[in-house]
């Protein structure tokens, strides 16, 4: 069964925020809990994805870039109904793709079972896991606003 092309926008006015925030605070496990609010908040200072099959959104991926140096793929998904029919490829090419990503010296991503999508795109292991560090809150989500 070839796969039905998405139709791929960065335009957020045509974006289903209340999707995309559904998605992410029920069915992911990195943002479980998200508010509203700042899901709102990262897709206006990101560069969005949304792919649409007829007039339904279906998939979802951001990138936060200074489109010079450095950009990070985040909250990259596809509606389970929806999975297995290529939707993850096409939006990762269209990321790839993007005008304004390209010449990047450092695209990141992390994942715990996508490997495999991101792979062929160029993704790979870190090469010098050692030299990166982070602050990391998974609970912040979990808790009251301003704790």
């Amino acid at each position: 069964m070839s796969p039905t092309s998405l139709r791929i926008t960065n335009r957020l006015e045509e974006m289903d925020i209340a999707s995309i925030h559904r998605f992410l605070t029920r069915d992911s496990t990195w943002a479980r809990g998200i508010s509203f609010e700042t899901v709102r908040k990262s897709l206006q200072h990101s560069l969005c994805f949304a792919g649409f099959v007829g007039a339904s959104q279906v998939a979802f991926a951001r990138v936060i870039s200074d489109f010079a140096t450095f950009a990070n793929l985040v909250d990259v998904f596809v509606l389970p109904g929806h999975r297995g029919r290529g939707y993850g490829k096409q939006l990762m090419a269209a990321v790839v793709g993007h005008p304004e990503l390209q010449g990047l010296r450092r695209f990141t991503l992390a994942t715990s079972d996508a490997h495999g999508l991101y792979a062929p795109f160029g993704f790979k292991p870190l090469a010098q896991p050692y030299t990166f560090m982070e602050r990391y809150d998974p609970e912040i989500y979990a808790r009251p606003s301003g704790s």
